[in-house]
């Protein structure tokens, strides 16, 4: 996954992104592409506490020299994406697990990345909280988007269009 989303660059090989060698570029470059066509989804949310759901959502625009008018605005409609317009005031801990990951989620998307990786995105939620954030995923992939989940759980790669399974670092 850190390869995938240009946090490592590989040691052989050679890996493409939509065209570009990725082994040749510096640091702003990858981070660059990072915020512009990548959209990262973590476990464990990583929300900002004493900041809204709003605010947390505009965080990757900051990196991206966005406006505050246009961050806020865009912010708003990702919040509306995932379903939590009604929330956009609240701050993580008043949240449920669910929330707090949809936000993440809309954090993700907030740029319009063409690639979104979600490392065990269900990981902390209930069984509950967990498929409303697959159907989210499921939603998103019909929009067009890619979705690349890493998960251990098999439910969850079940719904997957394409499993690829990983062991001691090589494809099986």
């Amino acid at each position: 996954m850190h390869i995938l989303g240009c946090l490592d660059t590989p040691t052989s090989g050679t890996y493409h992104l939509d065209g570009v060698a990725i082994q040749g570029l510096n640091l702003n470059e990858l981070a660059e592409i990072r915020n512009r066509r990548i959209g990262f989804v973590f476990q464990s949310f990583h929300l900002l506490p004493r900041a809204t759901a709003c605010e947390n959502v505009g965080l990757p625009m900051v990196f991206g020299r966005v406006n505050a008018t246009d961050r806020r605005a865009r912010a708003k409609r990702a919040l509306k994406q995932v379903g939590l317009s009604h929330r956009i005031r609240h701050l993580p801990n008043e949240l449920s697990g669910g929330e707090r990951q949809r936000v993440a989620i809309a954090r993700a998307l907030v740029n319009e990345p063409s690639i979104l990786l979600a490392d065990e995105p269900t990981g902390n939620l209930d069984s509950h909280s967990g498929a409303e954030i697959l159907s989210v995923f499921e939603q998103l992939h019909a929009e067009g988007r890619t979705v690349i989940i890493v998960t251990h759980d098999e439910t969850i790669a079940q719904r997957a269009h394409r499993v690829i399974h990983i062991f001691d670092g090589k494809i099986e």
